[in-house]
């Protein structure tokens, strides 16, 4: 048995709190799901009857017994919630994306390690098959320097859905959705860049929202894109990477979602392993062929924030790499407004 079992509430219990988040902490010995805001349903306790049901995140935040909150909301209301649980003495966990600004994200870091409190951003997708794939490539130094990274997350959704996703709400659009989980992964391979070029529009016909990004961090030795379309009919395409021993390129989509969107557990094994029609190929002089990819597994996200809060490890997804990627969002809508290449 673990020495101590964190209680944790989450607000909200849509797609992210559903899918995502209550698999992995109610399979995890170190988490216990307490308390669920859902303020007219009951979907939580359909897929757990022990959870406690809140009408309110006020009636959730009051509850001592609540050490971690998982911030699981429409984007705009991300930094009032989370302020609030952190105001409350709870350590957080917040949805992408984690504000609407980099000014907001410091004042909740700021909040945070004045109270001691952990706080961190759901940056799932560094436990993603294919990520995890390109950062074993890199380390065992198979394509040499990299002079060129790409990588899309494209859709077809022709129609407008009624989804508050689809309205020209606060902190909506397609940056703020797909952004921060393309961003976050460029800067961890690569770091900081010297400048943020972007252009962000509206491509659908009858589209609220920004739903075409392209992003390019400028970096002295090599070009970063990140890119994502809502209208990309053939969307396999997600990796290209060049380098100076070879190139890598690959398609499809880690299948965790897809797994869990089954009502299948984390615990089912094997877990996270791609389709072979999924692998990557590596082109170079020593091999030329297809990868095997690795498996992917988020639940490593949910265990370091557990030992972050109760033995002290380093998170890893730290306070400073989340402004970073807020900090990459300001600017690339700066950029795309201003039509300029802003420096970093």
């Amino acid at each position: 048995m673990p020495s101590k079992i964190l209680n944790v509430g989450l607000i909200g219990f849509g797609l992210s709190g559903r899918y995502f988040h209550s698999p992995f902490l109610s399979t995890n010995p170190n988490f216990k799901i307490k308390t669920v805001v859902e303020r007219s349903k009951n979907e939580a306790q359909e897929f757990d009857p022990s959870i406690g049901n809140a009408r309110s995140v006020e009636e959730l935040l009051s509850d001592e017994e609540i050490d971690l909150v998982f911030i699981c909301t429409p984007n705009d209301t991300h930094f009032e919630y989370a302020m609030d649980a952190l105001q409350n003495g709870k350590h957080v966990v917040i949805e992408k994306p984690f504000s609407a600004t980099e000014e907001e994200a410091r004042e909740l870091v700021k909040v945070a390690g004045e109270k001691g409190l952990i706080l961190t951003a759901y940056q799932n997708r560094r436990w993603d098959s294919d990520f995890l794939t390109i950062q074993k490539l890199l380390g065992e130094g198979k394509l040499g320097d990299i002079i060129e990274y790409e990588c899309r997350y494209d859709r077809y959704r022709e129609a407008v859905a009624g989804s508050w996703k689809e309205r020209a709400v606060p902190v909506g659009g397609n940056v703020y959705n797909l952004g921060p989980h393309l961003i976050d992964q460029a800067l961890v391979l690569f770091g900081e860049p010297e400048t943020v070029t972007a252009d962000i529009r509206i491509v659908r016909p009858n589209s609220e929202i920004d739903d075409y990004f392209d992003i390019r961090l400028g970096y002295p030795d090599k070009s970063v894109i990140v890119k994502s379309s809502l209208m990309v009919y053939e969307n396999k395409l997600r990796y290209v990477l060049h380098g100076t021993k070879g190139s890598f390129i690959k398609g499809g989509l880690d299948p965790q979602e897809e797994t869990l969107r089954q009502n299948v557990l984390p615990t089912e094994k094997p877990w996270g392993v791609e389709p072979e029609d999924r692998w990557g190929t590596l082109y170079s002089e020593a091999f030329t062929g297809i990868v095997e990819s690795e498996a992917g597994d988020y639940m490593p996200f949910y265990q370091n924030v557990y030992d972050a809060i109760v033995n002290g490890a380093e998170l890893a997804v730290k306070p400073e790499e989340v402004l970073r990627t807020c900090r990459v969002i300001d600017l690339a809508f700066q950029s795309s407004n201003e039509k300029k290449v802003l420096a970093y």
